[in-house]
């Protein structure tokens, strides 16, 4: 049997402390479902220092990086406030241990959903859209874990930057994306590769986020998933994710 709490503490100590650690299963056979055990008990140690649940980011919405990690769901993980990075702002490296960024796309709910929902239902409790980006930064030794592992470890989530807020009635079922650093793109797309259409992958948040007991709220952000590669992180560089009719979101990381 393994100690949930003493692990969730290594996770949220490494986050914490941007410190790399040994894989979890390479000492402990865990499951998937222990991995999100040890994320909600990492997850409730940020809570318990002050920290508010804002959203849920979703991971594995493309159908490629589903069959490449040889999985048939999507996997998830939970956003605090403390995660928000404001639009235009600039990060240090020596915060994260592996960082990248991936381009998204946000929904910001008006009321709560509970599942089963329809796509149109889903879109319905939306208030609004946005341009974003996710920082991904797993805290495994040589970047390598196996899939409970990441989950365990947040799903990888580290931070996120949200643009202007759009339109909820907004057409996001085709548009461009450009992930750019330093104004040279490093990562192009398009919104339909979240699953085919963003709002799939919301209705897909709010039956994963029910099954755990945690309807999706109002007020929260969804980050949808990453259009594209992750795109590592470089000292001096503005990340800027522009999407098409909708703006763009970015950052800075410091020299």
């Amino acid at each position: 049997m393994i100690d949930i709490a003493k692990i969730a503490k290594v996770v949220d100590d490494a986050a914490r402390n941007a410190k790399a650690i040994p894989q979890i299963s390479a000492k402990h056979k865990i499951s998937v479902e222990q991995g999100y055990a040890i994320q909600s008990a990492a997850f409730s140690r940020r809570m318990a220092r002050g920290e508010t649940q804002v959203g849920i980011k979703m991971g594995f919405t493309s159908r490629a990086k589903m069959l490449q990690m040889g999985i048939d769901d999507m996997i998830w993980g939970r956003l605090s406030d403390n995660m928000l990075i404001e639009d235009g702002d600039e990060i240090n490296l020596s915060d994260y241990v592996h960082p990248r960024a991936e381009p998204e796309i946000a929904f910001l709910l008006g009321r709560t959903i509970n599942h089963p929902c329809t796509a149109a239902e889903a879109l319905a409790a939306v208030d609004a859209v946005a341009p974003a980006i996710e920082i991904i930064d797993s805290r495994y030794k040589n970047f390598k874990f196996s899939l409970a592992d990441v989950v365990a470890d947040n799903s990888s989530s580290s931070g996120f930057i949200v643009g202007s807020w759009a339109l909820a009635e907004t057409d996001l079922s085709n548009l461009g994306m450009i992930l750019d650093f330093n104004g040279r793109p490093v990562q192009i797309g398009s919104s339909a590769a979240i699953l085919g259409h963003p709002i799939r992958s919301l209705t897909a948040a709010a039956r994963i986020a029910a099954a755990a007991g945690e309807p999706l709220q109002a007020g929260w952000i969804i980050m949808a998933g990453g259009a594209t590669a992750a795109e590592s992180l470089k000292p001096g560089v503005t990340v800027r994710n522009s999407v098409q009719d909708l703006g763009f979101a970015g950052f800075k990381v410091s020299d």
